[in-house]
Formats: structure tokens, C-alpha cells, sequence
């Protein structure tokens, strides 16, 4: 935003419909923005619950790099998760010898 400040103020010979255009297309790109961090976040956020680690950790992506160290904590944590059931049934067995008929 700052960038976009001084780079209307440094421009004097920049045609009003310029300096109009740079003007509105600043929200757009910080909306433009804020979508493409809610597309990164959301599925870190439930990647992280499914993990058993802190979903709060997906805040490590408004962080320069953070993204790339989330995703070395999720690939090296040990995750908290429970195990795959077993079959509910034994596996199938031989039947045992019938006894001697009398």
C-alpha cells in the first residue's frame, strides 16, 4: 500500500486517468490477496486437525516462508492419530477336524 502512496506521489507527469486506475485497482489486489491466503489456510487448517497438531500453526503462512516450515512440521511430526481398526472379523481359518461319528 505504502509502494502505491509514493508511487503516486513521485509521478507528477502521470495522466489523472492513470493515477485513477492505480487508485482503484489497489482493493482489488488486497482482496485478490486475502483470497489467495484463505485458499492456502483452509486446508493446512484441516490438515493440521487431522494430524493432531494445532490448527493455529496455519497462521505460519502469513509468515515470509512459513507455508514451506509448515510443511516441513507436518511431514516430520509425529501425528496424533488414532490407528486404522482392525477387520471386524477374523481372517477366514481352516474349519477344525470333525469329531469321529459313532
Amino acid at each position: 500500500m505504502n509502494f502505491l502512496a509514493t508511487l503516486l506521489q513521485s509521478q507528477p507527469d502521470l495522466p489523472p486517468a492513470a493515477q485513477q486506475a492505480l487508485a482503484l485497482m489497489a482493493p482489488v489486489f488486497m482482496i485478490l490477496g486475502l483470497v489467495i491466503l484463505a485458499i492456502l489456510m483452509i486446508p493446512f487448517w484441516f490438515i493440521c486437525k487431522k494430524a493432531g497438531l494445532s490448527p493455529w500453526l496455519t497462521l505460519l503462512n502469513l509468515v515470509p516462508f512459513g507455508g514451506l516450515i509448515l510443511l516441513y512440521v507436518l511431514a516430520f511430526a509425529e501425528w496424533k492419530v488414532a490407528p486404522v481398526p482392525q477387520m471386524a472379523y477374523p481372517p477366514p481359518y481352516p474349519q477344525p477336524p470333525m469329531p469321529p461319528q459313532a
